[in-house]
């Protein structure tokens, strides 16, 4: 039996692994990400159909590399494990709040910090009466990585937000961010990240580790006001997953791009294929770039207990995209 507290941040679902796993060796998070042999099955029960889908998004609760963090975890999708995840650090902030795994106040701010594969990240909790009203969660340090480059008959910008992204506006494609176009955006989002495999520019200066294109987000200019930008995106990741929340690595790693073209008192309301909002901003600067600070929300949809029955000739599931 495996049992999940399930959220959606955004659109966008995160089913949290409370029970049921092995343990995950490893001295790090980073480490453990790449042990996750004697667990996967696990992955592929909660993720293929019948029980996920295609699109499907979750994590491992793992332990956090010192006493500096109150979490660990590892986050997975139908094809295999994350280096960052913005949506689901939200969801887990919120999940840690209300399960109790982390202390907090009936009123004010509570700090959620979690060691996730590419660093150590904080989730700011605001709650009011108990309820919680919001999360503002500030990821690893993001940078440019390249600028024009030419694949798949487009030209593109790579940027870094704790994982690899290329970026473009979905006007360069011939299409627009809209639901009708999203057979299209993904076709096209899985040939720009094939002709990206081998680039140059898709290797991690620091850790080959956290290497490879891992999303394709294509954007529309909807306004703006100064250095008050407002953009609606879809990233396509993975294998041609699609990303119902404006994606919060993604968002890291569009702020990167947008900072270095407006400055550092950019910011940024970015909306989802589904009309889902997160706004986000720049929080400071290191050696290595930008902070960026993504606010959104997530809301707890259910509590599962999941079998798997010896006799099932479908076992772990499967997937059809």
């Amino acid at each position: 039996m495996i049992t999940t507290v399930d959220y959606h941040t955004g659109g966008e679902p995160f089913r949290i692994v409370t029970g049921g796993v092995p343990d995950i060796p490893g001295a790090t998070v980073l480490e453990r990400r790449s042990a996750t042999e004697g667990v996967d099955h696990v992955r592929r029960l909660l993720c293929h159909e019948p029980r996920g889908h295609a699109d499907m998004y979750g994590c491992f609760l793992v332990p956090p590399d010192d006493a500096g963090a109150h979490l660990g975890v590892l986050f997975w999708h139908k094809d295999g494990y994350s280096t960052a995840c913005g949506h689901g650090t939200i969801a887990l902030a919120v999940h840690a709040v209300q399960e109790g795994l982390v202390a907090a106040g009936p009123d004010g701010v509570t700090d959620v910090v979690v060691d996730v594969p590419s660093g150590r990240v904080t989730a700011r909790v605001a709650r009011a009466g108990g309820r919680i009203t919001g999360v503002t969660f500030r990821s690893v340090p993001s940078w440019v990585i390249a600028r024009g480059v030419e694949v798949a008959g487009v030209s593109l910008d790579l940027s870094y937000g704790g994982a690899i992204y290329a970026s473009l506006p979905a006007s360069a494609a011939g299409l627009s961010v809209e639901r009708e176009h999203l057979p299209a955006l993904i076709a096209h989002g899985r040939r720009v990240k094939a002709a990206l495999e081998h680039h140059p520019a898709a290797r991690h200066p620091g850790d080959e580790r956290l290497s490879g294109i891992y999303g394709v987000i294509f954007h529309d200019e909807l306004s703006a006001d100064g250095t008050a930008l407002h953009q609606r995106n879809v990233t396509v990741f993975a294998d041609g997953e699609v990303d119902r929340s404006p994606c919060g690595s993604g968002t890291a790693a569009r702020m990167a791009l947008l900072a270095a073209d407006h400055g550092d008192a950019v910011t940024l309301t970015h909306d989802s294929v589904i009309g889902t909002r997160f706004t986000a901003r720049v929080a400071g600067r290191t050696a290595e770039g930008i902070v960026p600070e993504i606010d959104g929300m997530a809301y707890r949809t259910g509590r599962h207990t999941f079998d798997l029955d010896p006799a099932d000739p479908l076992g772990t599931g499967f997937v059809l995209r």
